[in-house]
């Protein structure tokens, strides 16, 4: 992890009807996020979803009402004490 980047956590993924997957990593906090999409054949040949990614600061959005901030930041912490940042989800 360098000065730029963040650890942030998964606290929300979902699949929509085009077969995508919807990853959303945030800092603990639950101020900043950052959404990803991951296609059925990127799950099958890509590496896997870890629990934890480091993101560029200036890459994060920030989240703007509390209760998905005060979500966030629970599920970060809930995800922090079940999984290695590095382990597969």
């Amino acid at each position: 992890m360098s000065e730029s980047t963040v650890r942030c956590w998964l606290v929300e993924r979902s699949f929509d009807d085009r077969n995508l997957l919807t990853l959303v990593y945030a800092t603990p906090d639950g101020c900043r996020f950052q959404r990803r999409e991951r296609s059925a054949a990127a799950l099958r040949n890509g590496p896997p979803v870890t629990a934890a990614v480091e993101i560029e600061a200036d890459a994060l959005e920030s989240v703007t009402d509390e209760e998905t901030r005060e979500r966030y930041a629970a599920e970060a912490a809930r995800t922090a004490e079940r999984y290695a940042p590095d382990g597969p989800i």
